[in-house]
């Protein structure tokens, strides 16, 4: 029997510094489903773009549809999550730092300009790949738990409030994390969101925000229009502007 299918939801919002520095939003995100042998997979992404590089949101746009492509690519010809190695995403970073290459060669400017992380991940029928260069993280639950938990955690650079990036000099510092078990529900975001849904004390996800997202989900359509909304606008709320003046993104995966 094949798995349920996979329905998502997502939405980004301008920080408030960027609005008043008269700035756009530097964070981008996407999701794809696949049909793979016996089973549907989820492939998603999330990046931010550096604040410090002129040409950020260029960049983490690149990352984030360079590495949704790339990733299904692989599967629509492999099909095997399970061989999904750090040789192989190694071959996806190098495709994204070759486009940014381009597009810096294109205006003049050194890949730098185009900094930006990549928070991603490939959710199978019993396992889950996550890739992460930088900040931001991924939260996941199994079916049938009740615990949320924190598959790859926020890294750090070497001094206060410094990370990684794809386009680091030689290779980027990357994390590849393995879920084993179905996961039931996915989430991935930027740095943004970091205050708001992950407990740094304890390195563990705040529970009450996930439960409440997860069950405005819709049955029906695979991109849920509505709840994609609401997140925007949570976003947009002073409520959370006030905890952060950051850009925000986040994409959720439900299964079944």
């Amino acid at each position: 029997m094949s798995s349920p299918s996979w329905r998502w939801a997502g939405a980004k919002a301008t920080g408030n510094s960027h609005i008043r520095a008269n700035k756009g939003c530097d964070d981008n995100g996407g999701c794809v489903v696949l049909r793979t042998r016996d089973a549907e997979t989820l492939v998603l992404a999330v990046s931010d773009g550096a604040g410090s590089a002129d040409h950020s949101a260029a960049g983490s746009r690149i990352a984030t549809t360079r590495f949704l492509r790339c990733a299904a690519g692989y599967l629509r010809t492999e099909g095997a999550i399970e061989m999904v190695s750090e040789h192989i995403v190694s071959d996806w970073l190098d495709d994204i730092r070759d486009h940014i290459g381009a597009e810096a060669k294109k205006i003049g400017v050194g890949p730098r300009n185009f900094a930006a992380t990549l928070v991603g991940g490939l959710v199978g029928k019993d396992r889950t790949v996550l890739i992460h260069v930088g900040d931001g993280a991924a939260v996941v639950r199994l079916e049938g738990s009740d615990d949320w938990k924190v598959g790859s955690w926020p890294a750090s650079g070497e001094y206060a409030s410094t990370t990684f990036f794809v386009t680091d000099d030689p290779q980027p510092k990357l994390a590849i994390s393995y879920v084993e078990g179905a996961v039931g529900e996915i989430a991935v975001f930027t740095d943004g969101m970091e205050r708001l849904v992950l407990d740094f004390a304890s390195e563990s996800a705040f529970a009450p925000f996930f439960n409440r997202v997860f069950a405005q989900f819709e049955s029906g359509s695979r991109w849920d229009r509505l709840l994609s909304k609401k997140l925007r606008l949570m976003l947009e709320s002073p409520m959370v502007c006030e905890r952060t003046d950051d850009d925000k993104t986040i994409i959720l995966g439900k299964r079944g």
